[in-house]
């Protein structure tokens, strides 16, 4: 009998030398695919922003400066009706694509959302992004309390994500004990930030005001504050982001692509290439941080048509830079191989 639970073993140093492409952002920075949970007090606004992403998505339009990736997008408006959802998108700017699909019904856990969820998702293969609005509405009112039972939950959900490599938005509460860390007001156990890729915590600066904080933190990206203030047509605005004060372009990637120029690839020992990459540049490249930079910067030398390897063999490392092909990789895999592989 096959043992499902077996382990997947790879050694340490066929690890380091697989080579990955950037993880794949739904919304840049924000979202990448797996389960995310966007929690706030009461009519603080969090389901106008749900909405507002979505229609980026679809749109292919970016979210505060940050590039989405356009496709099919599901909202589960399970707390509103047909004309409430009219009425708001008519408010956020009478857009209508024809990619943007709505339930404001849906079976709970556990008693048939999961194939409801698996039959859009086949028949619409280029869904990238789903929102559950809210959580709460698919929880069988018999279901498990504590950690376990919200574990057990979150889990099937986030299987779903992985699996189809969408992103999915649940909208949640804040409970209105205070806390600290704002992430420990999420409504349940510790299980729910146990269980997720990414949680959200959109608080109000003053209850029913037009200002608020999103504070993020996620398995694939850092801790940060986006300060917030909603227009006339209750689209969040952003007026800061703890981000931008905090990182500095990188040139790496550019001196990269120059480097490159006319090559398919190129492999040499970290100190050599630092060297050549340090060039005429102007500045200094050291052979220590090199490896750790291009990790860095994997998406922009994706996004200038360069991936690299990393490999260690008799005690000695060589890194080989190579451009990518048009070939489709799977997930998270190369897109490309280098020539000559």
């Amino acid at each position: 009998m096959q043992n499902i639970n077996a382990f997947s073993i790879i050694d340490c140093e066929t690890l380091m030398a697989k080579a990955y492409t950037p993880i794949r952002f739904i919304i840049e920075n924000l979202f990448a695919p797996g389960l995310h949970i966007l929690a706030g007090a009461p009519k603080a606004g969090k389901s106008w922003m749900a909405l507002w992403f979505c229609l980026q998505v679809a749109k292919g339009e970016s979210v505060w400066g940050m590039p989405v990736e356009q496709g099919t997008v599901l909202y589960l408006a399970l707390e509103d009706n047909e004309n409430r959802l009219q009425n708001r998108l008519i408010t956020l700017g009478d857009d209508a694509p024809a990619n943007l699909f709505f339930s404001t019904q849906a079976p709970q856990l556990g008693k048939g959302l999961e194939r409801e969820l698996e039959n859009f998702l086949d028949k619409h293969k280029d869904t990238v992004f789903i929102v559950v609005d809210t959580l709460q509405m698919v929880r069988p009112s018999t279901f498990e309390y504590g950690y376990a039972g919200d574990y057990k939950d979150l889990a099937v959900l986030r299987l779903i994500a992985q699996r189809h490599h969408i992103a999915m938005l649940l909208i949640h509460h804040l409970r209105k004990e205070n806390s600290d860390d704002v992430f420990h007001q999420i409504a349940g156990t510790v299980a729910i930030q146990g269980a997720v890729d990414g949680c959200f915590t959109l608080t109000e600066e003053k209850r029913g005001g037009a200002s608020a904080l999103l504070s993020c933190i996620g398995r694939d990206i850092a801790y940060r504050e986006i300060s917030l203030k909603k227009n006339e047509s209750q689209i969040w605005e952003m007026l800061r982001d703890s981000e931008d004060g905090e990182q500095k372009k990188d040139f790496l990637p550019e001196r990269v692509a120059e480097f490159m120029e006319g090559r398919d690839s190129f492999k040499a020992s970290p100190t050599e290439l630092a060297s050549l990459l340090s060039g005429s540049s102007g500045f200094e490249i050291s052979p220590v941080t090199l490896l750790k930079r291009l990790d860095k910067n994997r998406w922009d030398l994706k996004n200038l048509g360069f991936s690299f390897q990393s490999r260690k063999s008799n005690g000695n490392r060589t890194i080989t830079i190579f451009r990518l092909s048009e070939t489709k990789g799977q997930e998270g895999q190369l897109d490309g191989q280098p020539a000559g592989a």
